[in-house]
């Protein structure tokens, strides 16, 4: 594995159509949204999920690229397996053994980190990729739509609609929102962990195509669009992660409301680039 020299600071921006990127469980499962601006929002933990679905479904079998966080896991469990290794058992520090076990099996963990204090201790892990929030250029419009459903559940209900038999519901999606979300990579958190050049490799793979492998009717056409990376000459690096941001310019490009990504234009000030950072479009 090569071990990562460079601080990496990214502009990830993807869009929706006709979907419900990220459901808000306190608000009916209605799209996130800021309340003050209109803003259309989805969380990092919802992006490292899909993250982690492309991951396990890519490289899930090959040592070293299980997940920790993943459907139905016991994460105690799993921690106590830890400490059930060889070299755990025979090591001093045994907390700071199974830490190492557990970022050397679990591509999660020596990427986004992990708290694994909760059964036999494995301390914790602050990841090597941390992401923002994900906030849409321009104010969304939630819409709600009922829907029908040919059937019911039981036989009392049928009884109770005398053999219509029809179910309403309802959808709630965004006609159309671009989303942009900013990422950090550290090196220094990455020779920690051990996240490698490979890994890295493998998480910009996942932004590319995690989309694909994560298609339902409820998030319509989900896209990723751009992806744009700024890498230092450095661990430590070269200039403020926000000053590069300021680079990356979104503009809408029609009058009318935006419903596709046509309607935007994308562009990087590589003339203000400070020095010893250089910029790669990935998408």
């Amino acid at each position: 594995m090569s071990e990562l020299k460079n601080r990496i600071d990214f502009v990830y921006i993807f869009d929706v159509q006709d979907g419900n990127p990220n459901g808000d469980p306190d608000a009916g499962n209605l799209p996130r949204v800021d309340a003050e601006t209109g803003m259309g929002l989805v969380t990092d933990v919802c992006l490292k999920r899909k993250v982690r679905n492309y991951v396990q479904t890519a490289n899930g079998l090959a040592d070293g690229y299980d997940i920790f966080i993943k459907e139905k896991a016991v994460l105690n469990t799993l921690i106590d397996k830890a400490h059930d290794d060889s070299e755990v058992k025979e090591a001093k520090d045994k907390t700071e053994a199974a830490r190492r076990f557990m970022c050397r099996n679990y591509y999660d963990i020596r990427t986004f980190g992990a708290v694994m204090s909760t059964g036999k201790n494995a301390g914790q892990v602050r990841g090597a990729v941390q992401l923002t929030f994900a906030r849409s250029v321009d104010p969304i419009a939630t819409a709600e739509h009922s829907i029908t459903r040919m059937a019911v559940a039981t036989e009392k209900e049928a009884e109770k609609q005398k053999g219509d038999n029809r179910t309403m519901g309802r959808k709630a999606t965004v006609p159309y929102g671009l989303y942009i979300c900013h990422g950090f990579i550290s090196a220094n958190l990455a020779q920690q962990t051990g996240f490698s050049e490979e890994d890295l490799e493998l998480f910009w793979e996942a932004l590319k195509n995690m989309f694909d492998v994560d298609r339902s009717a409820a998030r319509g056409l989900m896209s990723a669009q751009k992806l744009i990376v700024f890498k230092h000459d450095s661990i430590l690096g070269n200039a403020p992660a926000n000053k590069l941001f300021d680079l990356v310019k979104i503009e809408k490009t029609c009058d009318s409301a935006p419903r596709s990504f046509s309607d935007y234009r994308v562009t990087i000030d590589k003339e203000a680039m400070p020095a010893n950072v250089t910029v790669e479009e990935l998408i």
